[in-house]
Order: C-alpha cells, then sequence, then structure tokens
C-alpha cells in the first residue's frame, strides 16, 4: 500500500498525518504525495475502528438497531437516531403526536448548535488558537446539562424511538432551553470578535480548499461543505419531515466554495438553529410523548427510505425488510464520508498547512465515515 502511493516523482516527499493526530479529529490516515509544501495528492485510509455497525444492526431488532447510530457521527446523535425512527415509522405507516416532533425538533437544533460549538473551537485550535476551544464548550456545556436531565445522557442520548420520544421532557425543560437562549445571544460577539473578523484566521480560510458548486455535487459533498459552494441542498427544505415545513429558517449559502464560506454557512446555521428553538419553545403541543406501539415491531415486505440533515449533511436510513423481527438489511448514507471524498481534490496544489484548516471546515467525525 505504501509503495504504491510512494509512486512519485523525483524530489516529492511522502508523509503520514495519522492514524492518531490531533487535526485529524479521530482515528484517521492520510497518505500526502508533496513536492516541497505543495500538496500533490492526499489518499484517506479507513478501518482503524471500523465495527462493522450495518452488518451487526441486521441481527437487532427495530426497536434496537436505533441506538447503534449514535455511536456514529456521536455529535448529531440525536438527529441520527431522528432519521432511523423516521424509517421504521415509513415501514409502520405509523403517525406520530404533535408533542413528539416539536420535542425531537427542539432536541435535532440543540444538538446542531451544541455540535457547531465544538467544531467552531476545535477549528480554531487547529489553526493555531486556544482560547476560542474554552468559549465554546462553555455554551456547549450548557445544552448537555440540558440533555442529561431531559435524557440521562450527555453524548450518545438514544432518546428518539419509533412513534415520538423515550421519555417526556423535563418539568425545567422550557426554562433552561430560555436561558441558553438568551445566553448564546450575548455571546456569539464574541465568537466574531476572536475569529471570524481575525485577519490573521482570514487569510488562513479565504481562497484555501475551494471547491466548484459541479465538483462538491459530483463527490456527493452535502450539509455547509455544498451549501459553501451555492447549492441548495438543507434535507430540512427540500424534504421535511416531522414539521419542519411549520417553521421558518432560511438555509445559509456562500457562493466562494472555499474554507471561509464552509465557516460562515456553520455560523449562519447556529443563528438559524437558535431561531427554530425560540419559534417551538413557548408552543410544545400537549398531549402524548409518543404513539402506541407493539411491544415487537415488524416491517412489512419491502424497501424503505429516510433522510435527515445532521450538523455535518444529509444522513440516509435505508431499510431492506422480508417481514421478520429484524431487518434483512440496512445501509446508512453518512454524511462525512462523501464529504471526505473530496479533501484529495481540495488540498492538491494548496500548502502542508492548509491541509488541516481544510480538514477542519469539513468538519470530521471519523466514526461516521468509518463505520
Amino acid at each position: 500500500m505504501i509503495e504504491e502511493v510512494a509512486a512519485t516523482t523525483e524530489g516529492d516527499l511522502v508523509i503520514n498525518i495519522g492514524p492518531q493526530h490531533p487535526s485529524t479529529h479521530g482515528v484517521l490516515h492520510l497518505f500526502v504525495t508533496m513536492n516541497g509544501e505543495t500538496i500533490k495528492k492526499v489518499e484517506p485510509h479507513l478501518g482503524y475502528i471500523h465495527r462493522s455497525i450495518e452488518k451487526m444492526d441486521e441481527s437487532l431488532s427495530y426497536r434496537q438497531f436505533i441506538y447503534s447510530t449514535s455511536r456514529m457521527d456521536y455529535l448529531s446523535s440525536h438527529i441520527n437516531n431522528h432519521g432511523c425512527a423516521l424509517c421504521v415509522e415509513k415501514g409502520l405507516q405509523l403517525e406520530i403526536p404533535p408533542r413528539a416532533k416539536v420535542i425531537r425538533i427542539l432536541m435535532d437544533e440543540l444538538t446542531r448548535i451544541a455540535s457547531h460549538c465544538l467544531w467552531w473551537g476545535a477549528l480554531a485550535m487547529d489553526v493555531g488558537a486556544l482560547t476560542p476551544f474554552f468559549h465554546a464548550f462553555r455554551e456547549r456545556e450548557m445544552i448537555n446539562d440540558i440533555m442529561e436531565e431531559s435524557c440521562g445522557a450527555r453524548l450518545t442520548m438514544n432518546y428518539m424511538v419509533p412513534g415520538g420520544v423515550m421519555f417526556d421532557i423535563q418539568p425545567n425543560f422550557q426554562k433552561h432551553v430560555k436561558e441558553f437562549v438568551a445566553h448564546f445571544k450575548t455571546k456569539i460577539g464574541e465568537y466574531d470578535e476572536m475569529v471570524t473578523n481575525n485577519i490573521i484566521f482570514q487569510r488562513r480560510m479565504k481562497n484555501v480548499g475551494y471547491i466548484s458548486p459541479e465538483d462538491a455535487v459530483s463527490y456527493g459533498c452535502t450539509g455547509a461543505v455544498l451549501r459553501a459552494s451555492g447549492v441548495k441542498s438543507d434535507i430540512r427544505k427540500i424534504a421535511p419531515y416531522d414539521g419542519y415545513e411549520n417553521v421558518k429558517f432560511e438555509e445559509p449559502l456562500e457562493m466562494a466554495g472555499d474554507c471561509f464560506a464552509r465557516y460562515m454557512v456553520r455560523m449562519k446555521e447556529m443563528m438559524q438553529s437558535l431561531s427554530i428553538v425560540e419559534q417551538l419553545i413557548d408552543n410544545i403541543p400537549e398531549g402524548d410523548f409518543v404513539a402506541k406501539t407493539k411491544a415487537v415491531l415488524k416491517l412489512p415486505k419491502g424497501e424503505f427510505y429516510s433522510r435527515v440533515e445532521t450538523a455535518r449533511g444529509e444522513f440516509g436510513v435505508y431499510i431492506v425488510s422480508e417481514g421478520g423481527l429484524t431487518p434483512y438489511r440496512i445501509k446508512f448514507r453518512s454524511p462525512g464520508f462523501s464529504n471526505l471524498s473530496a479533501l484529495d481534490h481540495m488540498s492538491r496544489g494548496q500548502k502542508i498547512g492548509d491541509l488541516v484548516a481544510i480538514m477542519g471546515t469539513l468538519d470530521l467525525v471519523i466514526p461516521d465515515i468509518d463505520r
């Protein structure tokens, strides 16, 4: 494998980044071919944390398999679970109570903000700024406290179930969410002051890691990576689910297609998620938080697909059912895998120092890629 990559012209250098390296944000191994400091080729190698989740899920029930997806993109665990629950509900033709739909959206958007906070702090640290990381975790911890009170967990919540959510919200849920919203509004200016408007940061980001709209679509990019190249792709807008059609929010787009454009899309997305939370937090319907279902679920024979918008892009769930207690086949379409495939294209001709910035704006979560 190494000999194959190392077949380069005279004067080229092949270096290894990872598999354990802070800027890879997980166990990712990159073979980087360089001429001087200029990148000629980047070849990602996976498999270091492969757990065969899709094959394992084929031996789990339709209630059990959902929670394995919390361990993939662990920063979007609520939203991953949501996508799986939607697919099962589609097969069962199950109607979800209005209260459950609103709770799901609130949890999804709080998850998106928490994920983007961690991304923002980690990206700043990757390019040399340590302080923003601590500011980001100040807000993220507030959301984690809300999740812990409601779900009993802070990272892999396992809260979404076929038919709704596992538990009703806690009595203090609305109060604490409102406190977070008010707090976050006063702190977003600090994010811009420390990072967004920093001239050094802008020079590290602008005109770096460019990808055209056509190439972004060709590589299967989704989420902020695709929207930063000017392509509308938000599943919440294209194919609304669980009541997203009833809330007002904008789909942030940038046209530059570079690292700074991807940065700005995510910064704007946090404010849109905050707006969605504000619209719903005082309008949670009364009633059941979960629909009545049988103890043992069986999907009819057929094929079912659902998709949701995670913090990193489109997450798809494909189930083939033979009518039994477990899926015949399960396939997940994870956003990180397709976004990573464009890394080589974005990096060629850039400097080695730019590679870290490009990876940071792809917002990679390796278990989402290497399942």
